[in-house]
């Protein structure tokens, strides 16, 4: 700092401070250095005890308008909102990530984004812990508040590492994909793609006929709509591949990346939309197979229950009540076989069940059956979830990832699906459409299902490959 017109005092020199012993090179005695020194030791202690006094006298003053030296300790309530907010960004962050992710090892192989893809699943196995932490809050555990408060501030701290570890590698991925420098080749693989999607709807849209006129109503019910979502999602992207060829042919990378992420994100929901058709078209497929085989492990296992007199904790009354409820199950899926077009999946639903309910070992065919039907309805969830992530909150959320991790745990995993499901379709429902007015192709679609992130007018910023402070930065006109 220069003082009027004198000279500006010189600045320390770096390095290790001299030893008050030392000799000094200019001859300055010991003397010289000590009556300083002892001052600035005494206005040290002086300061030190005055900021004592008064961070004292500002915890315990009582003056309305004082801001307390410690912030307040947010309501359970409050701390519930921030969990739930953490646990849905977290989310959608691991699942645009992991679609951006899959273009860019089409593009550059397993081997160039194994980086990324560890990120990627380091903020899963984060995100799985801070599901099954606020599944067991919902579950009353821990039943003392201070541990509650706890665990609540525990999913928000899980979510917020799977955030990071995502952030951390999202200029990387940046550097490798390129597209300030060219959209050329990205676009080449995004419109491959549309245009092998584009023929599998057609075939879909046929697959699900097919699914009404031979099975019953129910067994089409969870992709219904699916082919009309997937076909409104490839409109949306035609679109933005047009705006992104249209800004790269002009020069304007930054808006051609932008159109193009936009555009993946549609195509990777259309080709969500177009497999959940065709995965259940084959599972109900598998199904029809295996009930034949189900009804006669599940008549065996309940002709040995009732020999044996009941296993485990049955006995007496309850048991009778449960062998009834077994005996029927299978003769109402008997007559079904016999009467006309029948729902397979919850034929061997409704045998599985009855025969869990008698606390029975599974056989081998039963075993198979319900985790055919447990992974159907797992598929079915996630599939609704991926594509209307924009709406769906966290408890639905919560609850398929619960499924999927009691995906061998009897029919545990097909009762936490279908929770997760009806949970998340009134979610959307309460949601409604963004767009009332029906303006831009697909721009519903792409807002509710979480490829644009934001209801502006054009939807606002596609979500990329990031946690929370990187997912929206291709945000340039």
């Amino acid at each position: 700092m220069t003082m009027g017109s004198g000279d500006p005092v010189p600045a320390a020199p770096n390095g290790p401070v001299a030893s008050s012993a030392a000799p000094r090179q200019d001859e300055t005695s010991t003397t010289d250095l000590v009556l300083p020194l002892a001052a600035l030791g005494a206005a040290g202690v002086l300061a030190g005890y005055g900021y004592l006094r008064r961070t004292r006298r500002a915890r315990t003053r009582t003056t309305p308008g004082v801001v307390p030296a410690a912030p307040p300790v947010p309501t359970p309530a409050e701390s519930e909102r921030q969990a739930r907010a953490a646990l849905v960004l977290a989310d959608d962050c691991v699942r645009g990530s992991r679609e951006e992710l899959s273009y860019v090892e089409e593009l550059f192989g397993a081997e160039a984004v194994e980086p990324f893809a560890h990120a990627l699943r380091a903020a899963e196995t984060e995100l799985s812990a801070a599901f099954a932490m606020w599944r067991r809050y919902e579950e009353g555990l821990p039943e003392d508040a201070t541990a509650r408060r706890q665990a609540l501030a525990g999913v928000v701290g899980r979510c917020a590492e799977a955030g990071r570890r995502l952030d951390a590698r999202a200029a990387d991925l940046d550097r490798l994909r390129g597209l300030e420098h060219g959209v050329t080749a990205a676009l080449r693989i995004a419109e491959d793609r549309f245009r092998e999607l584009a023929a599998r709807t057609a075939a879909a849209q046929a697959t699900a006929a097919g699914l009404r006129e031979r099975y019953a109503p129910s067994a089409g019910a969870p992709v219904t709509g699916f082919v009309e979502q997937a076909k409104d999602r490839l409109v949306f992207a035609t679109e933005r591949l047009n705006e992104a060829r249209q800004a790269a042919d002009a020069g304007e990378l930054p808006r051609a990346a932008r159109q193009l992420r936009a555009a993946e994100g549609g195509i990777t929901q259309a080709g969500i939309l177009v497999g959940g058709v065709e995965r259940l078209a084959t599972r109900l497929r598998e199904a029809a197979a295996l009930v034949p085989a189900a009804l006669t492990g599940a008549e065996a296992e309940i002709a040995g229950v009732r020999k044996g007199g009941g296993r485990g904790s049955l006995t007496g009354g309850e048991l009778r009540a449960r062998l009834a409820h077994a005996d029927a199950a299978p003769a109402a899926v008997r007559a079904e076989l016999t009467g006309g077009p029948y729902d397979p999946l919850d034929a061997l639903r409704r045998i599985t069940r009855a025969v869990e309910r008698l606390e029975a070992g599974r056989s081998g065919v039963l075993e198979a059956a319900g985790l055919l039907v447990s992974r159907g309805s797992v598929d079915t969830a996630e599939d609704f979830v991926a594509v209307h992530r924009g709406a769906v909150g966290a408890p639905a959320r919560a609850r398929l990832a619960q499924a999927v991790r009691a995906l061998d745990a009897g029919t545990e995993a097909d009762v936490l699906a279908g929770q997760a499901r009806e949970l998340a379709e009134r979610d959307v429902g309460i949601r409604g459409n963004p767009f009332a007015d029906g303006r831009g192709a697909g721009l519903t679609g792409a807002v509710l299902g979480g490829v644009l992130l934001a209801e502006d007018p054009d939807g606002g910023p596609p979500a990329s490959f990031g946690g929370p402070l990187t997912r929206s930065r291709r945000h340039l006109p």
